[in-house]
């Protein structure tokens, strides 16, 4: 049995103690005892609690993995999340000023991918626990859209009707506009019986759509989402941002820092979240790889009344960003990558003359890293806020300004 003394937060959100020893859900500053097995102190017993601790508000946090930090409070969460952001800057040897940050409120969750496993009697449904195969039902789970919650019993039930004994099934539940869009994955093979027995029962459920492994097997209403003026329906199971009000500081964050350009390109831009809104007053050439996910975005410009001009590219831009050339026709920029970064089109941001970049990140790291690449060719970076749609999760999201 070893005491140990909790020094910091890892970016995972354990404690991390002298070694490095990590403690799951441990607070700098306390004591702690356990065994140490590969580094790492899976059962901690607190000697010494932090006064930022507080008693978990969930009833389902000690067995679900959805959650890491709810032991501690807002306020802590929110300065470490912002220090994580500080301290990526700082090791690319930068810094900004942050705006005020935006916290999504408990309850606001739309979407949400559930575990699904058939038992005996019945079937189990939801969150793994942390680090476990162990599905953990969360009937009350405080992070959820209640829409989400109530519908737990139906995935229950589809549950039986489609997963294998041995199989886990992936059930992707977003809310929309005018419904329910559930997305099914890694069931039994889709015959023809199993394909109406599943029409029939979606009807019942008054889903608005139902998938099966990308295929629509039901759809009573257009499952839309609404971004600026425009109406956007997704394909099955594509991205959106996790919370409404997530989406909306985004948005606001971005139609700020894109000023008060007129001709603006949105790198990235999946179904439209940016590029709509951004419409009301400029024009915008949205660039995606996946074209399913612009034929979404198209649509809902071509449904919608008072927007600019969008036209749009379906182009990698991993292998084949856009040359300084084709950047320097526009006064702004938005990139909003996924984790990985846009270490190859930051590059050639960098030798263009865009004014200003809108940049949008769900990783501090290659944020920074793309960040120093900018700055080395002539940018500065503005500012940064924190949009906390995870509430008590280690991911740290961020809205930013570039300017030249």
């Amino acid at each position: 049995m070893s005491a140990l003394t909790i020094t910091r937060l890892g970016h995972h959100g354990d404690g991390v103690a002298e070694g490095p020893v990590f403690v799951p859900r441990t607070l700098p500053g306390e004591v702690v005892e356990g065994e140490i097995e590969a580094g790492r102190l899976a059962a901690p017993r607190i000697i010494t609690p932090s006064p930022e601790r507080i008693r978990p508000p969930c009833p389902h946090y000690r067995a679900c993995g959805g959650c890491a930090l709810q032991h501690a409070r807002e306020d802590f969460v929110t300065h470490w999340k912002e220090s994580v952001i500080t301290q990526a800057l700082a090791a690319q040897g930068l810094e900004a000023e942050f705006r005020p940050p935006h916290i999504s409120p408990l309850g606001s969750r739309r979407r949400a991918t559930f575990a699904g496993r058939r038992l005996k009697t019945g079937a189990l449904v939801g969150f793994h626990g942390r680090a476990s195969d162990v599905i953990s039902p969360v009937p009350d789970c405080l992070i959820l859209h209640p829409d989400l919650t109530e519908a737990l019993p139906l995935l229950e039930e589809v549950t039986v009707m489609t997963a294998s004994r041995k199989g886990v099934l992936s059930l992707a539940l977003t809310r929309s506009e005018t419904g329910l869009d559930l997305a099914i994955s890694g069931g039994k093979p889709l015959d023809g019986p199993l394909q109406a027995e599943l029409g029939r029962w979606a009807g019942q459920a008054r889903l608005a759509r139902l998938s099966y492994d990308s295929e629509v097997i039901a759809l009573a209403a257009r499952p839309y989402h609404q971004f600026g003026r425009a109406q956007v329906t997704p394909t099955p199971g594509a991205f959106l941002q996790a919370t409404r009000e997530a989406e909306t500081a985004m948005q606001e964050a971005t139609r700020a820092a894109a000023g008060g350009a007129s001709r603006i390109v949105d790198l990235f831009a999946g179904c439209g979240t940016f590029s709509l809104p951004l419409a009301e007053a400029a024009e915008v050439h949205a660039v995606e790889g996946d074209a399913a996910m612009l034929a979404a975005l198209d649509a809902g410009w071509r449904h919608a009344t008072g927007l600019k001009r969008v036209t749009h590219e379906a182009r990698d831009l991993f292998r084949r960003p856009l040359l300084p050339e084709e950047l320097n026709r526009f006064d702004a920029a938005v990139i909003d990558p996924p984790r990985a970064g846009a270490e190859a089109q930051a590059e050639l941001l960098a030798q263009s003359r865009v004014p200003r970049v809108a940049a949008l990140s769900c990783n501090p790291v290659t944020f920074a890293r793309d960040a120093k690449r900018l700055s080395q060719g002539g940018y500065r970076l503005e500012w940064v806020q924190l949009i906390d749609q995870f509430r008590f999760s280690p991911h740290v999201e961020l809205a930013a300004l570039f300017t030249r």
